[in-house]
């Protein structure tokens, strides 16, 4: 699928008139594929992972973020895809709108795909990702090294969410250190917290 047709359930579930959330106008991709993670103050409080793959973002929702520790075993629910410009988005979705609430980036960066083979043949990280394990390496501002994300759960239906493991690989950019705490997390982007953000938008719209 196109990356624009791979949009359809995105711009299906927004009203562009009123969210400051990209359509999505397909900008070129960059020599190395990119990542972005989101925190999202919506009906429940998560993380947003995102990958670029086949020109959109491959979403997952992390309701606890990813970990730098190889224990931690992250729960991720596969979300529609995102257009590319998403990457950048920071603010406010307002009330009444598809995943109404603040959104930071808290990080962002490249990865690559790491070599998997099957059958003797190199897979694709689309392929690998179809096939249920996809390996890579994210140099982001502050995740690094090698991460897994393995599908258990292959949901049903029309809206099928699938579940997936996300996990950080035991290699020397390990650590102890879990998902700090969403709230007092910045932005890599603009330094600011999710209550700064809604804060700052509640005033340019006179709220209060």
């Amino acid at each position: 699928m196109s990356g624009r047709n791979a949009l359809t359930a995105y711009r299906g579930k927004r009203h562009f008139d009123r969210t400051a959330e990209p359509p999505g106008e397909q900008p070129p991709a960059g020599e190395t594929p990119c990542f972005v993670v989101q925190i999202h103050d919506a009906s429940t409080l998560h993380f947003d992972f995102r990958l670029e793959v086949d020109g959109v973002l491959k979403s997952w929702s992390v309701p606890k973020g990813p970990s730098a520790d190889p224990h931690d075993k992250r729960l991720a629910m596969s979300t529609e895809d995102h257009p590319l410009e998403y990457r950048e988005f920071e603010g406010v979705i307002p009330a009444g709108e598809y995943g109404a609430g603040t959104v930071i980036v808290w990080d962002q960066g490249s990865y690559h795909p790491l070599t998997r083979k099957k059958k003797g043949r190199t897979r694709s990280f689309s392929e690998s990702l179809a096939d249920g394990h996809a390996s890579f390496w994210l140099d982001g501002s502050k995740l690094h090294g090698g991460y897994a994300l393995t599908r258990f759960r292959t949901g049903e239906g029309p809206g099928k969410r699938e579940s997936w493991l996300l996990v950080k690989e035991n290699d020397d950019r390990a650590g102890r250190r879990g998902t700090p705490d969403a709230w007092r997390a910045r932005s890599v982007r603009s330094g600011r917290t999710l209550k700064r953000v809604a804060a700052e938008e509640a005033a340019e719209r006179g709220d209060g």
